[in-house]
């Protein structure tokens, strides 16, 4: 993935304001502390430069939107954004805050957060930023930077400027909830352990079968678009479904060529496709204009199903032809999986509706710079306007989305009309697309057979070939791959087929690969691996806890 672009674009914008959004990040209090232990004022440091601002000023301007007299010299920076930044908070259920904060601190992630706050507020201990958060996570009405800074026990706080934009780029409260979230899921959805699952064989091992790569080419002359495709086949006869790979943002065919080889050896032909408008190759192109639009035209969310639809039609005319194709394109019954963008696109073929009008109003009133980059990545559909769009194509008869970019993309009920089988996977870690808001909370709109695989601490590139390089090599977030998540990587291999062959007469054979047994079977003290068909009872109500 090619984030890292997006946040270069924002980086354009003026330095003091960005100081100003990141105060965002700032975990804190929703109530006051007692004064002889809160902080009453901020003092911004950049490089002998110090600027000395009265948190009550900041709090006034934060609920009126009016500037203080003695605020008028930051006119310029504390822009209504930043008025709204300010006063953003975190829902953390309470019920799991010490929990929480005991598994974030011993995290790499928990420790990285920790000594970058540490960095942004000097002078600060580790101990005095645990006991913070431990009390902050308490409190009803959530955490806000405010909060926070009302709520550090010294009179001063000292923010270094470099520090906190570090903080900006690297965390945001989508992630935090989405780790705080994957606390529960390990705990709520673990299986017995004294219990190992048994198989007479396992999907995750490789098949027998001699994968042959073929690389085609097809030009769509009516959208003007040159479509390439690595198809992975055997000599295999089984009738089993086709499975067509759709890359993410800014990546190519090459992204999940494991898992593409994995399937091939189990005898299903499988077309690793490359969109043209939003491959490594275009992003790489547009970058140099350091405009979010040129990286990504509005119309890929439309273009990128349709390259699947177009590739099926031409998929099928080689299938009736003397070739080495022949008879071995099965175009009418398809599985997408896709990933990022990509698994996106698998929703959309298998009957996910856009309905942009939620999409609109948030990136006009609500998208802030402490957001993921997967929520600005969603916000370049909005010009397609708020009318309904269906990509579905009945082809496909089922969809897997690993760490799919949703958001506000299918609205409320767009993804309700998806009666086809749809797994979804999601990392706890995924500082790019985060999981509750692009992959838990999306999963309890699906109405048909469904299942949700969680990799607690996995992130965006967990799943990816280990020997892909392209877009992974330059990303801007600490990613979680090699050898410590090949755990994933098997599992991913494992359930894939099974899901897959749920469309053949031997689903049955293949349905207790579909567990949560068999995906703890995978698990690692480092990387506890979750599936379920559906979210707990003790669950869903945390899905209510949302970033307000």
């Amino acid at each position: 993935m090619q984030f890292q672009l997006l946040v270069r674009n924002r980086r354009k914008i003026a330095f003091a304001h960005k100081l100003l959004c990141s105060l965002s990040l700032a975990f804190g209090l929703g109530v006051g502390m007692p004064s002889s232990l809160a902080a009453q004022r901020v003092i911004i440091r950049l490089g002998p430069f110090e600027q000395s601002v009265a948190i009550a000023d900041l709090e006034k301007y934060a609920k009126t939107g009016k500037l203080p007299e003695k605020l008028e010299i930051l006119s310029s920076v504390l822009s209504p954004e930043v008025q709204k930044l300010l006063t953003r908070r975190l829902q953390v259920d309470p019920a799991v805050a010490d929990k929480f904060i005991a598994d974030l601190v011993r995290t790499p992630e928990g420790k990285q957060l920790i000594a970058s706050l540490g960095v942004a507020i000097p002078g600060s201990t580790v101990e005095s930023l645990q006991g913070t958060l431990n009390i902050a996570l308490r409190q009803f009405n959530g955490l806000s930077a405010l909060g926070f800074l009302r709520a550090y026990p010294q009179q001063d706080v000292t923010v270094d400027a470099t520090g906190a934009i570090a903080l900006l780029v690297e965390f945001s409260a989508n992630r935090l909830q989405s780790q705080a979230l994957g606390v529960l899921l390990a705990r709520e959805l673990a299986v017995d352990n004294n219990i190992p699952f048994r198989a007479t064989f396992d999907p995750a091992a490789r098949g027998q079968e001699t994968e042959i790569l073929q690389t085609l080419t097809f030009t769509d002359r009516q959208r003007n678009r040159i479509i390439p495709v690595d198809i992975y086949s055997s000599r295999s006869e089984a009738q089993a479904p086709l499975v067509v790979i759709s890359h993410g943002f800014g990546a190519n065919r090459k992204f999940s060529e494991y898992l593409a080889r994995h399937l091939a050896s189990h005898g299903i032909t499988v077309a690793a496709i490359e969109h043209p408008g939003s491959n490594l190759t275009s992003v790489n192109s547009a970058s140099a204009s350091g405009n979010l639009a040129d990286l990504m035209p509005a119309s890929e969310f439309i273009d990128r199903p349709k390259d699947v639809t177009f590739l099926l039609n031409e998929l099928a005319k080689l299938n009736s032809q003397p070739g080495q194709l022949q008879g071995k394109l099965n175009t009418e019954k398809v599985t997408a999986i896709g990933h990022s963008l990509g698994g996106y696109t698998a929703l959309a073929l298998v009957g996910g509706e856009l309905d942009l009008k939620d999409l609109r109003q948030y990136c006009q009133n609500s998208l802030t710079f402490g957001e993921s980059p997967g929520d600005w990545l969603q916000c370049t559909a909005a010009p397609l306007g708020d009318r309904k769009i269906q990509l579905k194509d009945e082809r496909v008869k089922s969809a897997i989305a690993l760490n799919p970019l949703v958001g506000k993309l299918f609205g409320k009920n767009g993804l309700s009309k998806i009666t086809n089988p749809v797994l979804i996977l999601s990392g706890t870690e995924d500082s790019l697309t985060p999981a509750l808001n692009h992959q838990i909370q999306p999963f309890t709109q699906l109405r048909g057979t469904k299942y949700l695989l969680t990799a607690i601490g996995g992130t965006h590139l967990s799943i990816s070939d280990p020997a892909y390089v392209g877009s992974a090599a330059t990303t801007i977030v600490k990613e979680r791959r090699g050898v410590e998540t090949e755990p994933l990587r098997q599992l991913t291999r494992g359930v894939s087929l099974a899901f897959t062959l749920q469309l053949t007469p031997e689903a049955r054979i293949y349905q207790p690969f579909l567990t949560s047994a068999y995906a703890q079977s995978f698990s690692t003290p480092q990387l506890p691996l979750r599936l379920v068909s559906e979210l707990p009872a003790n669950i869903k109500p945390w899905l209510e806890f949302v970033v307000k």
